[in-house]
């Protein structure tokens, strides 16, 4: 049969597609033979044509991989046999390559032990004095350890002995590759037995590398991910190398006579430190030689004649977003940013920056602006609170730089700024908008890239306005509808379409007016099916969603249908994950308007995004080289094995072995992640009508809890804690059994998951995610969440761990007691989310259920609180324990607790009162009035001390929050202990701060205690103070910003005036300016 076989498998080499179908035919009958097998071994070891040996040892694979248990003894005996004594006489490259992927399935079935022959053979021939032997025994050994670790294990430690000596084999380049890769995957199963061993390899794995490098730059850039394999490895094995690690990488990195692949391999890899081990490059004094290697690639002027990519004009407008050295220089500043204390960076970094920025070659000036670009997202909070007027005028003034170059950076770093510097940056926008529409009506449209960057500035600045974007909304609309009707360029339409997204977040019904030729002007993009018209029709999407969310109920409700309609036949006839994922973001806004337009459509849209949510369209797995044969598989084995109950789920997945490694394109991981998040919203909006659809729907998301990608991760934690407020919501409205037991269900799968997730994800992001998500649930569900009793000691350990930095996202095994006070601000962020729980579990559970642990959390809170912490911490902790305090009023056994804790946290808020920072200082004053009302009259004591602190502030505040905030405390002093009071005194001033100006929430409280105050001293309001009363009303009453019940407490009280005090409130009403006796007339007449 062998010859017959051999022949079949030659005429599949020809270049006659009618022989290889016909050999294709004769092969699957061929393969239906169950001497198949030696055959196939016989062509193997005996053709003297190559590419019929390799298809041979190809077609064994396949069958191994899926016949292993159906073939007989005798032929596996023979067939190990077999193939080492092929391996051992080929000499081709290709079909050695293709012998050693036949071991390595092998080996997923018959462990190394069960084989000794080929332990023997790697033994032999990776020590051979034949560097071809070396070679051939390196490929092998690889191809086996990467099929099936585990089994290996026993003999690491002699492998490792190999790759010491093998390491230092110079002269043959490809045996280093080989054991490198080898290497790599061992990292991970090294036990304490192999760490000194491991730990010796290093500096020859380094030196091993630059020699690989002089060889072949593609192997060399490919094998040197053994750094980022040993930098999540043990700390304790690449610790004392880290800075030999840094310095080789930085070597790569800035040599320019290397290709980029391996120079951008270098870089990304210390950027990849970074982030992992962020603690240990500090402390090894790392920083300053990383900048000091960077900048001069960061600021390193192109080749003549050509331009750095982000800086390419061209008609379409997008720029090649190919990674090169200095996009990778750009990311390690932008991960120091993520990962490292603002401060400690800052004084590194700020004298290079200033350097660059006066610099006479534009490229120096463009290397500056971009670091300051990329430090925004970072350290924001630094940014903002000490350098944000000087860095502002920088980038203004590069508006007007001579050179594009400049001008485009300028660009960026305004739109970073816009985009992560809020809301302080907004207050600029007198200065600013003039500029951007200045240097926006002076474009030259042919200069797509450079428009692109303007408006990217324009756009982010704008959409944090608010309603101080009004005196600009007629020129910025007139600007944005000229151009949808008077360019034919679709780039700049889609840019457009985009930026009047932008204005409608900020003016919302500022834009009714222009809301009928907006959407005229959407309809053509919208429906459109052309190719080249795609990108600006899911644009038109994305603004279309934004303006259900914006422009206001009544305005949009008669659209609501028929966007649904449009979206459903759209996704219906073109196939493309970019218009899906706009029109699951389109169903999501319009179910916050109309969910009721959503009901009759809920199962053609879920299971548009369910699909989206299972398929793997997107991912592409790479090939190696010999995969031409798969397509000659046997199809009839195929229909067989399902039926095979012995078959095991390995057998029919993927064989790794044929994947060097896989690819997601974007716009799939866009359309998942944009399907998790529509799912929760129009779960949660659309109520009992999503219920039919919930439990398919969980299922799928919560499936992509272990995507690869991180945001599909986080958004499908995201929707996983809506779903549970969506079953909330749905019991509540129909409280029965069946409802309780489905959302303590739930409520059973989703928070374990969510507080292991938070303890073990690497991704700092996620987390983040997790515990919002976890927050959100808890606010809704409150006490349906702590029904199971472990649920309250899991949930307050895991906030424990995450303040003090013990989960696997923040860098785990360091000492970082040297610095406690100095973090990066994303790591400060993350213990905000986490601290943000603890006033949501004081509200959900009896306080002495709760104590003990708050016990165990509060000293962490109050340490952030310390004035050697940064503003974003002392803010945070004042503002944690006012919420706590809040909290406890309104649960059982509340004022005991607080009354307990009165004389830890007293000196605490009181400190943060005189503090230098506004926002510290407004938390602390609502601290203490939370103090006051939930402590009640065990705090009577501390009132005198308490009302001179408040005193003293008022003589010299002029921050009008932190006003506001006082009234507030002063009113809940009032109200918890009236008789403790010196009304006389305390409620004139109080008078003489209102209305409030900013905190109109507090509204509520103030009026609470204006009518408590009426009913408990008349006489000091009706004979006294009527005139500042009924002011301070008329500023309430018809205001929009200010909730229904408070506007009802303002207007019974104005009644009472009328009615009973008719003359001195006459006398009040007729010294108010006009409009706001009018609004007062109003009131009584209504009430």
């Amino acid at each position: 049969m062998s010859a017959e076989l051999e022949q079949i498998l030659l005429q599949l080499t020809q270049p006659d597609n009618a022989a290889i179908q016909q050999a294709t035919v004769q092969l699957k009958q061929a393969f239906k033979n169950p001497a198949v097998i030696p055959a196939l071994c016989a062509v193997m070891s005996s053709s003297h044509h190559p590419q019929v040996r390799q298809s041979a040892a190809v077609m064994l694979r396949l069958k191994v991989k899926k016949h292993w248990k159906k073939i007989g003894l005798n032929d596996k005996e023979s067939l190990k046999t077999d193939v080492l004594q092929a391996f051992m006489q080929e000499t081709e490259h290709a079909v050695q390559h293709s012998l050693s992927q036949l071991c390595a399935v092998m080996v997923k079935h018959e462990t190394p032990d069960r084989w000794p022959a080929l332990l023997q053979f790697l033994n032999q021939s990776t020590k051979s004095s034949n560097p071809h032997d070396r070679q051939v025994g390196l490929l092998l050994l690889n191809k086996v350890i990467d099929s099936n670790p585990e089994p290996f294990k026993p003999h690491f430690c002699q492998v490792l002995q190999l790759f010491s000596a093998v390491l230092q084999d110079h002269n043959n380049p490809t045996a280093v590759y080989y054991c490198i890769l080898t290497l790599t995957v061992i990292i991970a199963y090294t036990g304490s037995e192999e760490m000194n061993l491991m730990r010796s390899i290093i500096p020859s794995l380094i030196v091993a590398l630059k020699h690989l490098i002089k060889a072949n730059q593609d192997q060399a850039s490919e094998a040197m991910e053994v750094l980022n394999e040993l930098m999540e490895s043990e700390v304790s094995i690449i610790v004392h190398h880290v800075a030999d690690v840094v310095h080789f990488c930085l070597e790569v990195g800035s040599d320019i006579t290397l290709g980029n692949l391996v120079r951008v391999k270098a870089l990304s890899s210390i950027a990849f430190l970074i982030k992992l081990k962020s603690k240990t490059v500090l402390k090894q004094k790392l920083m300053n030689p990383i900048l000091q290697a960077i900048f001069p690639i960061l600021t390193a002027a192109p080749p003549p004649g050509e331009q750095d990519p982000e800086d390419n004009e061209d008609d379409s407008g997008d720029c090649t977003e190919n990674d090169n050295p200095k996009h990778c220089a750009a990311q390690i500043i932008d991960t120091m940013a993520l990962h490292m204390p603002p401060e400690k960076l800052f004084q590194q970094l700020m004298p290079r920056i200033e350097t660059c920025l006066v610099h006479e070659n534009p490229y120096e000036r463009k290397g500056g602006l971009m670091c300051l670009a990329v430090l925004a997202e970072g350290c924001a909070d630094h940014i903002r609170t000490k350098m944000l007027s000087s860095v502002l005028q920088t980038v203004c003034c590069s508006l007007s730089d001579s050179d594009q170059v400049v001008r485009c950076a300028g660009l960026f770093a305004l739109g970073q700024f816009s985009e992560h510097l809020q809301p302080e940056v907004s207050k600029y926008y007198a200065d600013l908008m003039p500029l951007l529409l200045g240097y926006l009506s002076s474009l030259n449209q042919a200069k797509i890239g450079h428009v692109t960057k303007a408006f990217y500035a324009l756009e982010n600045f704008m959409e944090n306005l608010g309603s101080d974007i009004e005196p600009y909304l007629p020129t910025l609309m007139d600007t944005m509808l000229s151009a949808l009707n008077n360019t034919e360029n679709f780039k700049i339409k889609e840019l457009t379409v985009s930026a009047i997204g932008a204005i409608a977040n900020a003016a919302k019904e500022l834009l009714v007016p222009y809301f009928p030729p907006v959407i005229e002007s959407l309809k053509g993009f919208l429906t459109t099916t052309t190719e080249d018209m795609r990108a600006l029709q899911t644009q038109s999407f994305d603004t279309l969603s934004v303006l259900a969310r914006t422009i206001g109920k009544d305005v949009f409700s008669p659209l609501a249908a028929e966007c649904i309609h449009l979206g459903l036949n759209l996704t219906d006839t073109i196939d493309d994950p970019d218009l899906r994922r706009c029109t699951y973001s389109l169903y999501s806004a319009v179910s916050t308007v109309t969910p009721d337009c959503l009901t009759p459509h809920l199962t053609a849209i879920t299971t548009v995004m369910l699909l989206a949510l299972k398929s793997n369209e997107g991912i592409t797995a790479h090939l190696e080289q010999d995969k031409t044969f798969v397509l000659l598989d046997d199809d009839e084995d195929d229909k067989e094995q399902n039926v095979d109950a012995d078959l095991t789920e390995d057998e029919v997945e993927m064989d790794v072995h044929d994947v060097a490694g896989f690819s997601v394109e974007n716009s799939y991981i866009d359309e998942k992640e944009d399907a998790c998040d529509a799912l929760g919203e129009i779960a949660f909006n659309t109520g009992a009508a999503f219920h039919p659809f919930l439990e398919s729907s969980f299922q799928q998301v919560y499936k992509m809890r272990d995507f690869p990608h991180e945001d599909v991760r986080r958004a499908a934690f995201g929707a996983m804690g809506q779903f549970c407020r969506a079953q909330h919501k749905v019991w509540k409205e129909n409280p029965t059994d069946d409802n309780h037991h489905a959302l303590l269900k739930l409520l059973d799968i989703v928070l374990p998951c969510f507080v292991e997730t938070i303890q073990t994800e690497n991704e700092r992001q996620v987390v983040m995610g997790v515990l919002e998500s976890l927050n959100n649930v808890i606010k809704s569900c409150k006490e349906e969440v702590f029904i199971n009793p472990l649920r309250l000691k899991e949930i307050s350990f895991v906030i424990r761990d995450v303040l003090k930095k013990k989960t696997v996202c923040q860098d785990v095994g360091e000492d970082d007691a040297d610095d406690e006070d100095q973090q990066a601000e994303y790591d400060a962020m993350l213990q905000e989310f986490a601290g943000e729980g603890i006033p949501l579990l004081a509200a959900s559970v009896p306080a002495g259920n709760f104590a003990p642990f708050l016990d165990d959390l509060l000293p962490l809170i109050i340490s952030k609180a310390k004035s050697s912490c940064t503003v974003a911490d002392r803010s945070f902790a004042v503002g944690v324990i006012g919420e706590i305090l809040q909290a406890l009023v309104r649960v059982s056994g509340g004022r005991e607790v607080a009354g307990r804790l009165s004389n830890r946290l007293l000196p605490v808020l009181v400190a943060g009162v005189k503090d230098g920072d506004p926002e510290v200082r407004n938390n602390s004053v609502f601290g203490l009035g939370c103090l006051a009302e939930a402590a009640g009259p065990i705090i009577v004591s501390d009132y005198p001390m308490m009302l001179s602190v408040f005193s003293n502030l008022l003589i010299k505040e002029s921050d009008s929050r932190v006003i506001d905030n006082l009234c507030a405390a002063l009113s809940r002093m009032i109200m918890s202990n009236v008789n403790a009071v010196p009304l006389e005194q305390v409620v004139p001033a109080l008078l003489a701060c209102l209305p409030l100006k900013e905190d109109l929430e507090e509204n509520k409280t103030v009026f609470i205690c204006l009518a408590m105050l009426y009913t408990h001293s008349p006489a000091l309001v009706h004979c006294t103070l009527m005139k500042q009363v009924v002011a301070a009303c008329s500023y309430v009453l018809g205001n929009k910003n200010v909730d229904e019940d408070t506007q009802k407490t303002v207007a019974v009280l104005i009644k009472e005036f009328s009615q009973h005090h008719s003359e001195d409130f006459q006398s009040a009403v007729m010294s108010l300016p006009g409009e706001q006796q009018s609004k007062l007339s109003v009131a009584i007449s209504a009430s």
